[in-house]
């Protein structure tokens, strides 16, 4: 377990992240999921900037799955014919995030798409490889491929809004990961084909 953190900006490029945990992070008192919502909610309440946002989420996500061993043991598994499989963990209305665990089988290969929002994806188990694109000066719906970033098991991977990604399970196992999300923009939410150079809403 590795536990690095990483954040990708809007053009596709990939960054170490130094994350200071303080004295409150290294508590010995357990760290509900209802405390970790309520954190994130002064979080996004006190912090208006996406990056700085999830500079201060990192270590929240850290301590929570330090403390909660039932996300480790949740059963999810990829779905036989998609090869992917998400179980919502949290989604209430009027509250601009949403928390998943995601499983992908081994060899399968999502779309190459954005969020439309910030987000974060811890790894909890598997091998991931990430792919980064960024759109063409040109022409908005022409990308390239500019990086990409192996995560393992302990990993976190930020995004940035317009973070332009592909995801591949590597393996023998199931890749499973925490998902957090904001408040997405499905305008800006977009499926790329870098072939045909069209990019849809999805």
């Amino acid at each position: 377990m590795t536990q690095k953190d990483w954040l990708v900006d809007n053009n596709g490029q990939c960054f170490a992240y130094d994350v200071v945990m303080s004295a409150k992070e290294f508590s010995t008192k357990p760290y509900r999921l209802y405390r970790f919502l309520t954190d994130l909610e002064d979080t996004l309440d006190s912090i208006n900037d996406d990056l700085l946002r999830l500079q201060a989420i990192i270590p929240l996500v850290r301590r929570l799955l330090k403390d909660c061993f039932w996300l480790q043991l949740s059963m999810i598994e990829p779905h036989p014919e998609t090869g992917w499989e998400v179980l919502m963990l949290y989604d209430e209305p009027s509250f601009p995030l949403t928390i998943q665990l995601v499983a992908w089988a081994p060899g399968t290969v999502s779309p190459i798409h954005n969020h439309g929002c910030w987000g974060l994806v811890a790894l909890l188990s598997g091998l991931e490889k990430n792919t980064f694109w960024q759109r063409t000066p040109d022409l908005s719906t022409k990308i390239e491929t500019v990086g990409e970033q192996l995560l393992t098991s302990g990993d976190i991977l930020c995004l940035m809004p317009d973070t332009i990604h592909q995801i591949k399970a590597l393996g023998h196992q199931p890749t499973i990961s925490f998902n957090l999300y904001g408040e997405t923009n499905f305008d800006a939410r977009f499926e790329f084909d870098p072939i045909k150079h069209i990019a849809k809403n999805f």
